[in-house]
């Protein structure tokens, strides 16, 4: 759900170009990175820290968004030389108009909620809080997105201590549905600059989904093979946060759809009730994948 970039993020080495590096002084309110459930000190000898990041809408978070991270995590265990350090949502800015967004400080707080009991998931409410010299709503391209996290993580924080006592870099990847590898297969669709960054630079952990091809899709990011990584979905899961939408909207249950925090605090903010059709492609994008690399185009 990514597209060609007006002003797309170079691809040059994350933490070497320093005006890349996200800047959190013209946000809409005080800003500190949480890092409380960050894992500090390796426990595994001879693994890489791995942080991983999901972008989206999250409007609402569903199980599948959740899901995606322990399927994640397994993966990551029995498969790579990676220990998992962290996990972190992303909320997008409330500058990608997207049909049934909910405000940036109401999708903030629906995550928060929902990942209170995880011992490694937390939110970022970066993109939310980014804001224009005017105290308007930007939007951030996800390949900044990640630059971000690699800026707090490793030159911030100095990266993970190892079981070895030195410290390390962390590896940043970004984490999404199979329909996020769909759309970057798409001709002119995403900046190659920004694919440079976030394929090259950092890689993706994909989890396959119902419906997609991700061997069509990867055949033309050969380039970037090496750094993707595609998880199995053993238990199929099409859970979205537009059919939730949709099932609030006509007055329907979304309990054991999404965690029971999330419909306690949707249904004492009154959301997602009266929402415009969403059945037109022009306003809709898939659920838990990053945005465009600009705001002015959307994935349909």
């Amino acid at each position: 759900m990514t597209s060609p970039a007006l002003g797309a993020a170079s691809p040059s080495s994350p933490t070497s170009d320093p005006e890349h590096v996200p800047s959190t002084a013209a946000t809409l309110a005080p800003y500190s990175f949480p890092r409380q459930k960050l894992k500090q000190r390796q426990t595994q000898e001879g693994k890489t820290p791995l942080v991983l990041v999901a972008c989206g809408s999250f409007s609402p978070i569903t199980f599948l968004h959740l899901r995606m991270f322990e399927m994640a995590s397994d993966f990551v265990r029995f498969n790579t030389d990676f220990e998992v350090c962290a996990g972190y949502l992303s909320p997008v800015s409330d500058a990608y108009k997207k049909a049934g967004l909910a405000p940036g400080n109401h999708r903030v707080e629906m995550c928060s909620r929902a990942v209170d009991q995880s011992p490694w998931l937390m939110v970022d409410p970066f993109e939310t809080v980014k804001c224009n010299k005017d105290g308007q709503p930007e939007y951030v391209p996800t390949a900044q997105v990640l630059r971000h996290f690699d800026h707090e993580i490793n030159t911030v924080l100095g990266g993970i201590e190892g079981t070895d006592g030195k410290m390390h870099k962390a590896r940043i990847a970004l984490l999404a549905g199979a329909d996020l590898v769909m759309s970057m297969g798409e001709p002119g669709l995403w900046s190659p600059a920004d694919l440079d960054v976030i394929l090259g630079s950092y890689g993706a952990f994909i989890v396959e989904r119902s419906g997609t091809d991700v061997d069509e899709a990867l055949a033309s990011l050969r380039q970037y093979e090496n750094n993707i990584w595609v998880i199995s979905q053993v238990i199929q899961n099409d859970i979205s946060s537009t059919k939730v939408r949709l099932f609030l909207k006509k007055d329907l249950s979304v309990r054991y759809l999404i965690p029971d925090p999330v419909v306690e605090y949707i249904e004492e903010h009154q959301l997602f009730q009266g929402l415009p059709n969403e059945s037109s492609k022009a306003n809709s994008a898939p659920d838990g994948a990053p945005g465009p690399s600009s705001p002015q185009h959307v994935k349909g």
